[in-house]
């Protein structure tokens, strides 16, 4: 499987997901990945960005409303053509285009800084997505980007609940097992029922890696490596948001930040 057949995976999930996560559904995005992210992000004010697998732009959006000049891409024209009607609709000056990671249509040094929330992880090719991302960072540029944690999220993974559903532990296996391309079905859990009747189910490709794999590329790809965060709610987070629960057993999220060097092409 390559990011072709990836990126015809995520078409079609592209109006379901659309629809859901703005909606408020997808509730890990938006009250624990993303509020993370954004605390660890530097400051981007007056920056020109590049937001790798943009999805409908819902966290474009909220970089750009930092201060930054974005320019998002993603495979998916569904998700492309969301993006830009929300664009029309709410101008923040963000420049969309349909595009893959592993083949940017950039010249090289046009970006001061590139993000990725939660897309490096579904191309195949990651190591090819990782030297674009260098190649069209200015020097002294930053990739900052979220993935799901691989120790916590291998391709075996089992909640351990009490008699009261509350997770006390999470269950892990097949940390090293290649499952690269095996199909994931799911849909967000906290959408009514009769939505999730409605609405298909997402197919999301698995591209496991460990932790030392995913290192190893920053570092063949040119990269230095500068911050490494893994989001925990807090207790008032989970008060408001009880599902949120079983990310303070274990961490969900990895977020990492590099940096390309000076002296570097």
């Amino acid at each position: 499987m390559n990011h072709v057949t990836v990126g015809e995976y995520w078409n079609g999930n592209a109006e379901a997901w659309s629809k859901l996560a703005r909606a408020g559904y997808d509730v890990y995005r938006d009250h624990l990945n993303t509020p993370a992210f954004l605390e660890l992000l530097p400051p981007v004010t007056g920056l020109h960005g590049i937001d790798l697998g943009c999805g409908e732009g819902h966290n474009t959006r909220l970089v750009a409303r930092e201060g930054a000049t974005m320019t998002a891409i993603d495979i998916a024209p569904v998700f492309i053509r969301l993006a830009q009607a929300e664009e029309i609709r709410a101008p923040l000056g963000i420049t969309y285009k349909e595009a893959s990671a592993v083949e940017l249509p950039f010249a090289d040094g046009t970006f001061a800084f590139a993000t990725a929330f939660m897309s490096l992880q579904d191309i195949p090719e990651t190591g090819q997505a990782l030297a674009e991302a260098f190649r069209v960072l200015q020097t002294g540029g930053f990739l900052q980007f979220s993935i799901t944690h691989p120790c916590f999220n291998p391709p075996h993974r089992r909640n351990c609940r009490d008699e009261d559903r509350v997770t006390y532990a999470i269950e892990v296996g097949d940390y090293f097992v290649d499952a690269r391309g095996r199909i994931d079905e799911w849909i967000f859990g906290t959408a009514p029922q009769s939505m999730r009747d409605r609405l298909p189910k997402f197919k999301v490709p698995r591209f496991h890696r460990p932790v030392s794999q995913w290192l190893n590329l920053l570092i063949e790809a040119g990269f230095v490596l500068e911050r490494f965060e893994e989001p925990c709610p807090s207790a008032e987070t989970v008060r408001i948001h009880p599902s949120l629960q079983d990310a303070q057993v274990a961490a969900y999220f990895l977020h990492i930040r590099v940096r390309k060097p000076a002296g570097s092409r």
